[in-house]
């Protein structure tokens, strides 16, 4: 086994409150499908067998019920009083993990060839081989947020060598003063850096297992996206022999934050004995001399995805925009399932998008037309209704004459007659009054917390 999989899924969404309030983020409905089932669906594609998923118990009984796959899960629950960070949730689970990690997202939608990553994860021997996308935007309005202030997403800024593959510089917009300070170490081996501020990443990480070992012994960082890879990046141009000796200045505080605790050791103790230059695939080794990676064993590249679907749904408006997206996904990866389910019971077919999606018991009635939307199981949708570039989750009635464009519709939301519904978000079990017209608003009972 050359490498075991993880997917995470702990974290609660706190930057979409209004959904994840009443659905945990990883069962969030994206193309009638939970969240988690496409890392899990991308991984069985590939090959996988086994997976261990990180999750919570609300989360653990609904992965059975509602996710059917011939890979084995072995699902880890994480205790409500334990810390949740990424790499929090890889200490959890160190016994069970004995070779190099494959680490996913559990909000990662993405029709990547994992192999490009893996790939350069063996040809370089890396320590960390990571995956990145171009930055999205929100292509269609997000509902409920029209006329509010956006909050200002600080950038990454990312170095690459002139491959592009070789992860030279990592560090948030947040992290920095008001200079770009690069070392000299690095400038000797690569005197031309190409820097990006548009990347994201899309947390998917291959991790060598000396990597893992010394997560489990240094406590003190608990981020893998915001700590653990700034580390490793910075750490590939220095030596060994040098982390005793004077340090630079820009890693002098995070020398007092790792004590004592170094990466080299855990390397020295794990394979640099059986370290080969011909497992480093020579001939894919461009920008690496041999003589540089003898000296640098800490080795850090990325994957830049530049074309296909690759979407962390991290945000309302990424959420809409991954509900968009899916139904082109699913008819590649799931050609056997039909986008309009056997089940459903619709008048006039022909009113019915073919980039749409309807799901299982859901009946449609005469003149009702469904265009770039989502709808999902057991809706009840009367007569002369229009729904336009629109989510619905399940057991949704729409009544006669209703019009809905740009919005989600959550669990047992009721529409009555002749309502007008436009880039609104509904939560579940909510009921809007006939004829009611509602632009640009957030419905959700006292009970949900409201984060826009």
């Amino acid at each position: 086994m050359e490498f075991q999989a993880v997917v995470m899924a702990v974290g609660g969404g706190s930057r979409m409150t209004d959904l994840t309030s009443s659905i945990p983020k990883p069962l969030l409905p994206v193309g009638n499908k939970p969240l988690i089932w496409y890392p899990l669906n991308l991984l069985e594609r590939v090959g996988f067998e086994e997976v261990i998923v990180v999750t919570t118990k609300d989360v653990q009984k609904a992965l059975s019920a509602e996710i059917k796959m011939k890979m084995k899960a072995d699902v880890v629950c994480i205790p409500d009083e334990t810390e949740k960070g990424t790499a929090d949730s890889l200490r959890h689970i160190y016994p069970k993990l004995k070779t190099d990690v494959l680490v996913l997202s559990c909000d990662l939608i993405t029709d990547v060839a994992l192999h490009e990553v893996v790939d350069l994860f063996r040809a370089h021997d890396a320590s960390l081989a990571m995956l990145m996308r171009k930055g999205q935007n929100d292509i269609e309005p997000v509902p409920g947020q029209k006329g509010k202030k956006k909050a200002v997403e600080q950038r990454d800024f990312i170095g690459v060598d002139s491959t592009e593959k070789r992860l030279l510089f990592m560090a948030n917009e947040a992290d920095l003063d008001e200079e770009l300070v690069i070392k000299g170490s690095i400038l000797q081996k690569h005197p031309r850096i190409r820097f990006h501020t548009g990347l994201v990443d899309a947390h998917l990480y291959c991790l060598k297992k000396y990597v893992v070992d010394f997560l489990m012994e240094n406590r003190s960082i608990t981020s893998i996206r915001s700590e653990l890879i700034p580390y490793l990046v910075r750490k590939q141009f220095s030596s060994a022999s040098s982390q005793q000796g004077q340090e630079d200045k820009e890693d002098e505080l995070k020398k007092k934050e790792l004590k004592s605790l170094d990466i080299y050791s855990f390397i020295k103790e794990a394979n640099t004995s059986t370290f080969s230059p011909y497992n480093a695939c020579w001939n894919a080794c461009q920008g690496d001399r041999w003589e540089d990676m003898s000296r640098s064993q800490v080795r850090c590249y990325v994957h830049i995805m530049k074309e296909g679907l690759c979407s962390r749904v991290s945000t309302l408006g990424l959420y809409m925009e991954a509900n968009r997206q899916v139904p082109k996904l699913l008819s590649v990866i799931c050609p056997e399932e039909s986008l309009v389910h056997s089940s459903a019971q619709i008048v006039n077919k022909h009113l019915v998008g073919t980039d749409s999606l309807v799901g299982a018991d859901t009946q449609i009635g005469g003149k009702s037309a469904i265009k770039h939307s989502v709808i999902g199981s057991s809706c009840v949708i009367g007569d002369k209704v229009s729904i336009i570039n629109c989510l619905l989750m399940n057991s949704v009635t729409v009544e006669q004459g209703s019009s809905i464009q740009g919005s989600v519709i959550c669990n047992n939301v009721v529409i009555e007659k002749g309502a007008e519904i436009k880039d609104c978000l509904i939560g579940s079990g909510q009921r809007i009054e006939a004829k009611a017209k509602r632009v640009n608003e957030v419905i959700v009972g006292s009970d949900q917390l409201m984060e826009i």
